[in-house]
């Protein structure tokens, strides 16, 4: 294979094919000579040529290829210091993955020749350079045409106000299901197929947030283990998707696929959110290996300690933190950003560990370089942004200090609903804060109540179903004698761990799995519904199911009666959510009375019918109470006054309901305690109603006329 080549431009970063060539152009400032290594196929274990790139403009090196094509295969060797001591790590015998490439073609296999020092099993192992090949072992980068049929694709473009987003897996959620061809099962293309979206379709979900699907690497001791990195939070491509999910190749047919997958996502009205890791690479702390960022400008992307170079910050647990306060680190991610936006037509990002990109020098900052830019970045600040608003290092915890235009996963939230129905003492005064849209923590900031994404399960933890069937973690599994994942779980402990054959328990759980479900989707605030919680999907107790890429995360759909039944009051719940919109306001409500009407937009009853008193709130042993909203207080049209009552307390509670105009009774739409919706549906109650232990209900009246209604 030969190549002529020229000096070709700096600018766009990553090979891009003109339609006529190549061009190549990698930052590397402190590089001393670069080459192009050209393979011709991905099994190949040595390059067939090395081009020499001898141009370089402001620490980038460029060449054009008239003869590439699509398709051609690629990596790179930089030759430099190796001087760890001063947080240099080049070394050419390590071929380099591009930063910029848009599609990986293979995985690592591991072996001591991707590391960019000579293993010994001592502390200071990593001052001596290796000097063994490791381009048998590395991914190549691949060249890609990045032209696509888009026809009429159109963004959803769902109100945050109207967003429901389902949390999901690419694979588990669809490697199971007996309607997908086995070729599609696992794969972008099976998540676009027909049978996926009409069920996401009837759920009633507005958005999928995928996690992650960047290009990752799967952990040498978990691969060892003959375990992997199933949930993929580790990644090397910020530009390529993940070919493990592309049932059509993996020489760029995986950008195509992963397109197609968001073209029919959107004509069904589904939003894409993907969960992207931009704080940290898969290369590890000074033990781990060179793949890519070490080996181009390891201490340009990286944050190094700045008294002793050799290590890493680690704020992320994972053994490296990217540095956003690096100009070319931090357009690394806003590239990324607007070519997922641009090119492949994604509706928004939820951000991994959020508070590391928010750090400067150290603390975290919301007026830093990354948080400002994108504020002000025409393209990245229209799309949906989510923040996982903290980090495991000092000071990470930043819940509510996100700017405006960012939401943010709401762990207060989560951890307030599962004490409340677990029955805690003391919980009812800061569940009204989480029901009405925590402008306690929001408001101050200039945001309303969807910068909140409620959530009460997610991928990191117990499935619903495992959170009212476990007292304690059972990851045996994962290989590290079950002290992986977290204890604080809030599990609810209702007298039997695991699976039971006690029937009276296993009601008891599956109506705590209705109130967790109903208390989600009558909040103030963005829902975010974890897959399968919505089928009873079990991971047997495993709170940290990371590595496990099997039956223990992939999604049920052989269901038995209560979890169909499960399924439809999912459904019927959501519905009723997208019905109303006094329970999607986008506006906090204020408690005061609407004019006209004589009523408040928001009232707090205890079960006797009188308004919550701030005693009440402050009295340590109440576990029910009511919730009223009134129809005049919705913002785009009048709707039914919606009363939801809870009684987390275990014995039956009489409530004595607010009493309509004459000639009007509360109609009940559900009561958690029955799993069969259509038998509440439309039942008259009169002036009381006896609500069984642990469990809620959710009644409405048409609202009248000002006149008739005061």
């Amino acid at each position: 294979m030969n190549f002529t080549f020229c000096p070709g431009k700096p600018y766009p970063l990553g090979a891009t094919w003109d339609g006529s060539g190549v061009n190549f152009a990698l930052f590397s400032p402190g590089a001393e000579k670069v080459e192009l290594c050209i393979f011709n196929n991905p099994f190949e274990e040595k390059e067939s040529v090395r081009i020499p790139v001898t141009n370089k403009t402001n620490y980038i090196w460029h060449v054009y290829l008239p003869e590439a094509r699509p398709g051609l295969l690629y990596g790179y060797r930089v030759y430099g210091p190796y001087d760890p001591a001063r947080g240099l790590r080049f070394n050419h015998n390590k071929l380099l993955i591009d930063p910029y490439a848009k599609a990986i073609a293979g995985d690592i296999k591991w072996s001591d020749d991707v590391f960019g020092y000579r293993i010994t099993g001592h502390d200071d192992q990593d001052l001596i350079a290796s000097e063994t090949d490791s381009s048998p072992y590395v991914p190549k980068s691949v060249v890609v045409d990045t032209s696509f049929t888009w026809g009429d694709d159109k963004r959803p473009n769902i109100p945050w106000k109207d967003t429901i987003i389902y949390e999901l897996h690419v694979k588990g959620f669809t490697q199971l299901h007996p309607g997908l061809p086995e070729n599609l099962r696992g794969t972008y293309a099976g998540l676009a197929h027909h049978e996926i979206i009409k069920y996401l379709k009837d759920l009633g979900v507005t958005a999928v947030e995928l996690l992650p699907v960047h290009h990752f690497v799967r952990d040498r001791y978990l691969v060892e283990k003959g375990l992997t990195n199933y949930w993929g939070y580790n990644t090397i491509g910020f530009f390529a998707p993940d070919s493990a999910y592309s049932s059509s190749g993996f020489m760029g047919q995986q950008v195509h696929e992963f397109k197609t997958m968001v073209r029919k996502l959107h004509k069904a009205g589904i939003e894409v959110i993907l969960d992207v890791v931009y704080n940290h690479t898969g290369e590890g702390n000074h033990f781990g290996p060179t793949l890519s960022f070490k080996g181009m400008a390891n201490d340009r992307y990286y944050r190094l300690s700045p008294d002793s170079p050799r290590f890493y910050i680690d704020y992320t647990g994972t053994g490296n933190t990217l540095d956003t306060t690096e100009p070319y680190s931090l357009r690394l991610i806003m590239d990324s950003l607007r070519y997922w936006i641009q090119e492949m037509h994604v509706d928004g990002f939820r951000f991994d560990l959020a508070a590391t990109l928010g750090r400067e020098a150290h603390h975290f900052d919301k007026f830093g370089s990354f948080l400002d830019i994108i504020s002000q970045d025409p393209v990245i600040s229209q799309v949906k942004l989510i923040a996982e608003p903290w980090d495991l290092g000092e000071g990470g915890y930043q819940l509510g200090n996100f700017p405006e235009g960012w939401a943010e996963w709401n762990d207060r939230y989560r951890d307030n609903i599962r004490r409340f129905w677990r029955g805690d003492p003391g919980q009812v005064r800061e569940l009204g804060w989480r029901l009405s849209g925590s402008s306690d923590i929001f408001a101050s900031g200039g945001r309303g109540p969807n910068a909140s994404i409620n959530y009460v399960t997610s991928h990191d933890g117990f499935t619903m179903r495992d959170l009212v069937s476990y007292n304690s973690k059972h990851n045996e599994a994962n290989g590290e004698g079950n002290k992986d994942g977290t204890d604080n779980n809030l599990s609810w402990n209702c007298g039997f761990e695991g699976e039971t054959d006690n029937q009276a328990v296993l009601s008891l759980r599956r109506r705590q799995i209705r109130n967790f479900l109903t208390t989600l989707l009558v909040s103030q605030g963005t829902p975010m519904i974890l897959h399968g919680d919505e089928v009873g999907r079990t991971q047997r107790g495993n709170n940290n199911a990371y590595c496990q890429d099997n039956e223990t995360t992939w999604q049920p759909w052989d269901l038995e009666e209560w979890q169909r039944e499960l399924l439809e009051w999912t459904k019927q719940v959501i519905a009723f959510r997208k019905a109303h919109p006094v329970l999607r306001r986008g506006e906090y409500y204020k408690g005061q009375i609407i004019e006209g009407y004589g009523t408040k937009d928001l009232t707090w009853l205890r079960p006797d019918g009188r308004e919550m008193t701030e005693e009440d709130w402050l009295n340590q042993e109440i576990r029910a109470f009511g919730m009223l909203l009134s129809g005049a207080s919705a913002l785009e049209c009048v709707d039914d006054n919606i009363l939801v009552i809870f009684n987390a307390s275990k014995r039956n509670i009489t409530f004595y309901l607010p009493q309509p105009p004459s000639g009007l009774r509360w109609q009940l739409v559900l009561d958690t305690s029955n799993p069969r919706y259509q038998e509440t549906l439309n039942r008259r109650v009169a002036k009381n109603y006896r609500l069984a232990p642990t469990s809620m209900a959710i009644f409405k009246y048409p609202i009248q006329s000002p006149r008739t209604e005061s």
